[in-house]
């Protein structure tokens, strides 16, 4: 669970926050990934980071989304953190530790739930750095990622834990699947790109 940080003027251009219902939400997340994944190296691996546990409503986007993920079985990014195989607190910093030694200098994306105002209760944000999981509920965790995905789904500021277990499971699962579509269609889009440039150099 992630606590969404306020930003300054200087990072406003690499920070997307969207409501769920905008029609428009696939096309503005594949469009700010794809900007985003430029940034990576041509030799670069993506991972993709689910955060989350199965056993709390609001805190399993994550594992919904890695599940998602995992049923388009695209070759071009790793992906840790599912329902069945969850990364959570007690063994994100296994993960890391195994994804970095695993993988040189690889690019990584984390995805978490997260709460925050409640006229922000809905929205998807994809922003540039780590992420910081754990800190919705006042917890301790390493940061996760070069860029993040986070998706709001409840109120945040008091009592966190219930909160979290009195979240809407119909808006977790429509944050998820938006989520997943859109990095799979984002990521497919730009190792399309990256290969016909390596082509036509």
């Amino acid at each position: 669970m992630t606590q969404w940080p306020k930003t300054s003027p200087k990072q406003e251009p690499t920070c997307l926050k969207i409501p769920h219902t905008d029609p428009e939400i696939h096309s503005a997340i594949i469009h700010r990934l794809l900007f985003h994944l430029s940034q990576a190296g041509e030799n670069q691996q993506v991972i993709v980071v689910c955060i989350g546990t199965d056993r709390s409503t609001g805190d399993c986007l994550g594992p919904l989304v890695g599940t998602a993920l995992a049923r388009y079985n695209n070759p071009w990014f790793h992906l840790f953190g599912t329902l069945d195989e969850p990364v959570h607190a007690v063994n994100l910093q296994e993960t890391l530790s195994s994804i970095y030694s695993l993988y040189d200098n690889p690019f990584v994306i984390g995805i978490d739930a997260c709460l925050g105002q409640s006229s922000s209760v809905g929205c998807i944000q994809v922003a540039n750095g780590p992420l910081k999981p754990g800190a919705g509920v006042h917890k301790e965790l390493p940061p996760v990622g070069d860029i993040h995905l986070t998706g709001i789904v409840n109120v945040g500021g008091f009592m966190e834990y219930f909160v979290l277990q009195n979240t809407r499971l119909s808006l977790v699962m429509r944050l998820s699947e938006i989520i997943a579509s859109s990095l799979h269609s984002a990521i497919k889009e730009w190792k399309a790109r990256t290969t016909l440039f390596a082509r036509l150099e």
